[in-house]
Formats: structure tokens, sequence, C-alpha cells
């Protein structure tokens, strides 16, 4: 009996108090998740934001004040959407309907595979591949030549649509992917309640795959928007990058490894950044003004 009471005198024991609060074993667990988040995302973060505010001359705000006076610089900023925001819109467009037929075919994993096997290719080696394609030289102008719809060779690259054909090459099975799970996660039993009712198919989708779709697509959209906007080796490779295809990655590089800057090419990359995030608010932003209702039809 004295035991007993004893026992309920002590309390509850260290590990019954932080089980109480939803701290156990398995908790635990997301330790090492968090510390590598910390080391190789926050940290970096952090230190480039701090350093960003130690320009050379001194002054706080001497590297945003250099960036935003300067038109060769925050031109990047414009440059590089003028990039970004079409090859995105592009790909997104070009994915819906590719992924509308993938989901109802047999052979959904190989055709699948065919669509994005560029990304496993990466972005040099499909910039390297472009210039014996479209070159004066290559098969592009050859073929064109031979059928006598041109006499001369016409050059592509070294330009806007070198960057931006390199970007919807590479961005494209990222797109595709993320779209593909969307679509095949809708309930096919929804479709064929509305074909039923007498719905054709350019209304079902209107009425039916669509709201559905709207957040998933929002969400493929900021990644796609933000994997175009980090553009850099294409944009040397391929494009123009003195004048225009001269992306705000160049500036960073260059501030950075040429003129060994390194508080300058931070602030460039925190405006980079921050251009992101305004893009990625936006769009997230307006989805709320479709669908708001629960994806009731989505498999699992």
């Amino acid at each position: 009996m004295s035991a007993v009471l004893e026992g309920r005198a002590e309390g509850p024991t260290l590990r019954q108090r932080l089980a109480a609060r939803g701290i156990d074993g398995a908790t635990l667990l997301v330790l090492p998740c968090v510390a590598l988040i910390l080391g190789l995302f926050i940290y970096p973060f952090l230190y480039g934001l701090m350093l960003s505010f130690e320009p050379k001359d001194g002054s706080l705000f001497g590297n945003y004040a250099r960036f935003f006076s300067d038109p060769f610089l925050y031109g990047t900023i414009f440059k590089t959407l003028r990039l970004a925001f079409p090859v995105t819109l592009l790909n997104l467009l070009i994915a819906i309907p590719i992924a509308f037929r993938v989901r109802l075919m047999r052979r959904q994993r190989l055709l699948t595979t065919l669509l994005v096997l560029p990304i496993t290719l990466g972005t040099v080696l499909v910039a390297e591949g472009m210039l014996f394609y479209f070159g004066p030289q290559g098969w592009f102008n050859r073929a064109l030549m031979a059928v006598g719809l041109l006499s001369t060779p016409i050059s592509v690259l070294n330009g806007y649509w070198g960057v931006f054909i390199s970007l919807v090459l590479t961005g494209f099975p990222f797109t595709f992917l993320l779209t593909l799970s969307y679509v095949t996660g809708i309930d096919p039993s929804l479709e064929n309640a509305a074909a039923t009712l007498g719905a054709g198919p350019a209304a079902r989708f209107r009425e039916v795959f669509l709201p559905l779709l709207i957040p998933g697509l929002a969400i493929t959209f900021c990644l796609s928007f933000v994997q175009a906007y980090s553009v850099l080796p294409s944009a040397v490779l391929v494009g123009d990058p003195a004048n225009a295809t001269r992306v705000i990655s160049i500036a960073a590089y260059q501030a950075a490894f040429e003129e060994y800057d390194y508080s300058m090419a931070s602030a460039i990359a925190m405006i980079m950044g921050a251009v992101q995030l305004l893009v990625v608010v936006a769009v997230l932003g307006c989805r709320s003004l479709f669908y708001r209702g629960p994806a009731a039809g989505a498999k699992g």
C-alpha cells in the first residue's frame, strides 16, 4: 500500500510527460530531417540574407540600391520573366491533353517513360544536342533545305528562342509527370456520371475535371515556374548571355565569380527568390477564386 502511495506521489515519468505532449520515439526520428533542412536550406538562406546587407560601400542597403538603380541589372528580372512565364504556360497547356490521353492507354508506363526521358539528360546535354541539331549544318536545316523550304541555313540558337526551346524540352517532363498524377487521381465514375447526364467532352472537362484540377495545376505551375526562372546553363550555351537572355542568375554568377563581390551576388539571389515568391503567392491566391470545395472525387 505504501509503495502505491509513493508511486502516486512521484507522478508520471519524463517519458510519459513527453508522450502526453506528442513527443515520443517516432517523433525523434524527424530530428535528422530537421537538422538536414537547417543545415542545407535555412542556414545558407540566413547567411546569404545577412551577407546581402554587407556591401563594399559600407551602407546597409547599398547592394539593393545599386541593383535597382542600374537598368542593366534590374532588367534581368523582366528578361527572366519573359522566358519563365511563356515556357511554364506552354508546358502546362501541352501536358494537360497528353495526360488525359495517356491515362486511357494500356501501355501507360512505356509512353510515360519515353515522355520523361529528356529529364534524365540534363540541361547541359540538351543544350549541346541542340547545338548540333539546330546548327547551320544540323539535321534541322538540312531537312528543310532538302525539301526546298530553305535556300540558306537559319539559326534559332544564340538568342531568345534557343533558350525557350531548351527550357520546354527540359521542363516538359517535370510538368507532365505532375499533371498526370493529378489527372489519374480523379475518379472515373465522375466522368461517367456526367456523360450519363448528357454532358459532352468539353462540358465534362469544364464542369468536372477542371474544378478538381485547378489546385493541382496551380501547384504544378508554381513548381515549373521556379524551375524555369532559375535558368542558367541554357541561357549561356544556346542563348545570348550578354543581351537577350541575360537572366538574373547570370547577373548573380557574374557578381560572384567575375567581380568577386559575394555580397552583391547574395543580394541578387535574394531578389531572385523574392520575385519567385511573389509569383507563387499570386498564383496560389488566384487558386481560391475557382473551386473551393473538397476534391471528393480523387482516388486514394
